[in-house]
């Protein structure tokens, strides 16, 4: 189900006339980017299957950053795009030469975390002349690692998630999605044929409950477990979601780091753990970040939405370019925690160790329920 209230973008973009590419690129600030893109590669999203990749191969479409163009790349093929496009599809025959209006071309996409899907952007960048007529995107829910085969086997149920709908060249087309479900897998479908740059699918994430219990003890706020960054002081450089993403950061833009402060205040960042939880154990890394980690941290937790603060890590000293480790007192129950710095700079990671209570446990499983899991 798609939201009128979102612009939406039909037809050809100009031929490429030099210079900046993206300079007459269709787009516009859609109410759902602020959400984790479960089709992120670095959660584990894969497109596992198309029925045609001839001229752009499928995995381009979750690349992260947008798509690149270089109008003189040219392979045997023809011209290399950066996103994944099909060949030209004909008819059966001489006398019939269009493809009929069922005709289309398909990509089976795995979310690199199962949740429930808030908004998708399908961007033609660079497609102006060569993008599908219409889109269509289904979902679909299947437990274990299911190959392409059982995807695609017709007892699957699958979800229309963004009817048929009529698409621009070079332009960003959003789609608000209204499915309260929980999801693991979309097929995205171009009508009759063409290319598209990127995919991005927003949502928040629904983790498998049974699995964190047979876990135990778990990073408690990272992504692909269902925490979540609620709000942030600043986000100058890079977003704060950054710190709560898989693995150690690889660079310096791979972890959040704030403008520089020139008042007496301090930045922090407030997330929402899974479910209610007791901490145990905190890693505060500043990996990458050398001249502009933050100076010191302070950790405080809350239990519930109207609950107090408490501080359970007093303002400690940070080093840059190192990963801190910390052993609280005792287990510290929250369902929110809020990281203070001081005065500025950033982090590339925070990760909580700890366990969900038999209240957050069934919290979880309840909700699992609720999205048909």
């Amino acid at each position: 189900m798609t939201d009128a209230a979102i612009p939406r973008f039909t037809g050809d973009a100009s031929p490429y006339a030099g210079g900046d590419p993206y300079a007459d690129h269709r787009t516009a600030d859609f109410p759902f980017t602020h959400l984790v893109d479960l089709a992120d590669r670095r959660l584990g999203a894969g497109v596992i299957a198309a029925n045609d990749e001839f001229f752009a191969e499928r995995e381009n479409l979750l690349k992260p950053g947008p798509a690149v163009f270089d109008p003189e790349h040219f392979g045997h093929k023809g011209k290399i795009m950066d996103g994944w496009e099909t060949r030209r599809r004909r008819g059966v025959s001489a006398a019939e030469p269009h493809p009929t209006p069922d005709d289309h071309d398909w990509a089976l996409v795995r979310l690199g975390a199962p949740g429930v899907i808030r908004g998708i952007v399908l961007d033609t960048a660079h497609f102006r002349g060569n993008y599908p007529q219409a889109v269509s995107v289904e979902g679909a829910s299947l437990p274990g690692s299911p190959s392409p085969e059982d995807l695609l086997a017709p007892d699957v149920k699958w979800t229309t998630l963004v009817p048929r709908t009529p698409v621009g060249g070079h332009a960003a087309n959003g789609f608000a999605v209204d499915a309260e479900q929980r999801f693991t897998h979309l097929r995205i479908n171009q009508h009759p044929d063409g290319g598209i740059a990127r995919l991005r699918v927003y949502g928040e994430v629904a983790p498998d409950p049974a699995w964190l219990t047979a876990l135990g003890t778990f990073d408690l706020a990272a992504l692909e477990n269902g925490g979540q960054v609620e709000d942030a002081s600043d986000r100058f450089y890079s977003p704060a979601t950054n710190t709560i993403q898989p693995g150690r950061s690889r660079k310096m833009d791979d972890g959040w780091e704030t403008r520089r402060r020139r008042d007496r205040g301090n930045d922090w960042i407030r997330y929402r753990l899974a479910a209610q939880s007791e901490i145990r154990a905190v890693e505060i890394d500043t990996a990458y970040l050398k001249g502009n980690s933050a100076g010191w941290a302070a950790l405080s937790v809350r239990d519930g939405e109207d609950g107090d603060w408490s501080e359970v890590l007093p303002r400690t000293r940070l080093q840059p370019d190192t990963n801190h480790r910390f052993v609280l007192d005792g287990p510290a129950r929250a369902t929110h925690v809020r990281i203070d710095i001081f005065p500025d700079g950033g982090i590339s990671r925070l990760r909580l160790y700890g366990s969900l209570t038999d209240e957050g446990a069934a919290g979880l499983a309840a909700r699992h329920r609720e999205l048909g899991g």
